[in-house]
């Protein structure tokens, strides 16, 4: 059973907004109060940009995927049904007492409170609440949207059940919930970020080293090791075949050099201020906030990409946002009309060949796509394989059509051909390109397969009904005309 059927977020500022992204492209139906008037107006943004970047890292996964978004007009009226309530104010003990008194009178008991502070400790605002045992910080990064971690830090009156509770609640929609076990001033990630952000102020004041420098150590060094090894594991192999005792020993007595200012922090003054400022513009070389987010977002895909190849780090958590919808919402997802579009999205440019226009086995790619896509619409998708039934592809014919560049929008529109109690006929349309023309088509049969017993089997009644719905819907539907063709080099005809 789902922890996480309805959301309220109550701030729709840049985390706030991040959050109602993550969770609608989780299929997360999300309420959203903020009495700020540009409310929507930023909210809307930053789903766009989420949209991009899942569009990126999910090519045209995400058509059906999302959850329902309502704006409230009051609190109350926000989080009276959620089951995950995230508080998004700003950064004022005062605001927070109120907001979490106001939530504790109107949420469900059962609800996940958690606070997006970045320092504040949950024992200083949860305590004239009437739901304090709920309450607790769930503290992410930006973009959360993208970036999956999310430290979790209970407060003198959190229970434990409200603890477990939501870390099933962020694991669902996609997050890295660890536990802070100890409440602390600004948690973990941000006393380490303050450690480094100090050090590198230093650096500047003192002349040795420009901010670009600074950012060039990180990014062309220690940022690659820590994104997908952190701290301690980078040090572990700093250590050899000996491993991290071996590293502690031979480096442990250099930590009490004074290579570091430690806890000293440079004067604030204008000077230094208007130094940090010239370098930040000249390393920005022209750049918006909105080109370099689109390039942030655009790189941490691409690692995202790579680590999710090697099922390490951050990209072991990636769930595809069709798949977590369908998990949400499966009564939803069939389309209420004749058309199944089952893939929208552009020409991915790791699909390209040395024409820079879509490769074969990208064609196959984007079909199966397609068609686990419909599978999740039935409820056959992931969740139900690890039952320990599935679909198995037993036939597939694809006709190459048209090329397509890279960059270019493709869309696929699927008809259930036929089906029975284990066999599943489809046949894909792949349009595409500047005229949205007919690319390729491909047409499958897939069967039901028992696999615990190694055979085929008859499909859950719940199943047949859903395929039974679509049929009925597409039912005033030609039937393809390639349906059932076969390949062959035809004769030509005698003169």
């Amino acid at each position: 059973m789902k922890t996480v059927k309805k959301a309220a977020a109550i701030g729709g500022g840049l985390i706030g907004g991040g959050w109602i992204a993550r969770m609608l492209l989780a299929g997360v139906d999300v309420n959203v109060h903020d009495p700020d008037p540009e409310a929507e107006r930023k909210v809307s943004t930053l789903i766009v940009n989420a949209e991009r970047a899942m569009a990126r890292l999910w090519p045209g996964q995400t058509t059906q995927a999302k959850g329902q978004l309502k704006f409230c007009g009051s609190l109350a009226e926000a989080v009276a049904d959620a089951d995950l309530i995230q508080e998004s104010t700003p950064e004022r003990i005062e605001i927070k007492c109120a907001v979490h008194r106001e939530i504790g009178e109107a949420a469900s008991k059962d609800a996940v409170i958690g606070s997006s502070t970045s320092g504040l400790l949950p024992s200083e605002f949860q305590a004239d609440s009437a739901l304090a045992d709920r309450i607790m910080v769930a503290h992410p990064y930006n973009p959360v949207y993208l970036l999956p971690v999310v430290e979790i830090v209970g407060g003198a009156k959190t229970s434990d059940a409200a603890i477990a509770r939501a870390m099933e609640a962020y694991a669902e929609i996609g997050m890295k919930p660890v536990h802070i076990k100890k409440e602390i001033d600004a948690f973990v990630g941000d006393r380490l970020l303050e450690a480094m952000w100090r050090e590198s102020l230093w650096l500047v004041k003192d002349g040795v080293a420009t901010a670009e420098t600074i950012d060039d150590v990180v990014r062309y060094g220690l940022g690659l090791r820590y994104a997908q090894m952190g701290q301690f594991m980078t040090y572990r192999l700093g250590g050899g075949e000996a491993g991290m005792e071996h590293f502690l020993k031979q480096f442990g007595p250099s930590l009490s050099w004074p290579w570091t200012k430690l806890m000293d922090t440079p004067e604030w003054t204008d000077e230094l201020i208007e130094t940090l400022a010239e370098q930040s513009d000249a390393q920005a070389g022209g750049l918006s906030i909105t080109e370099l987010e689109r390039i942030r977002d655009n790189n941490l895909v691409d690692i995202l990409k790579a680590l999710h190849r090697n099922d390490w780090g951050a990209g072991s958590l990636l769930k595809n946002p069709v798949v977590m919808a369908a998990d949400q919402n499966a009564e939803k997802m069939i389309p209420d009309g004749p058309e199944m579009i089952t893939f929208d999205g552009l020409v991915d440019p790791d699909w390209a060949d040395y024409n820079d226009h879509m490769t074969e086995f990208r064609y196959l790619e984007v079909f199966s796509k397609s068609t686990d896509t419909l599978l999740d619409w039935i409820g056959g998708g992931p969740a139900y394989a690890r039952g320990g039934s599935s679909w198995y592809t037993i036939e597939t014919h694809i006709r190459h059509l048209d090329e397509v560049a890279i960059g270019k929008p493709i869309m696929v529109k699927s008809r259930l051909v036929q089906h029975d109690e284990k066999r599943l006929h489809l046949f894909h349309d792949m349009h595409g390109g500047d005229d949205m023309g007919l690319l390729a088509t491909g047409e499958h049969m897939l069967m039901h397969v028992d696999m615990d017993a190694g055979r085929s089997s008859p499909m859950p009644e719940a199943m047949k009904a859903s395929l039974d719905t679509i049929a009925e819907r597409q039912s005033g539907l030609p039937m393809p005309d390639s349906r059932g063709a076969s390949i062959g080099i035809r004769a030509k005809p005698k003169s």
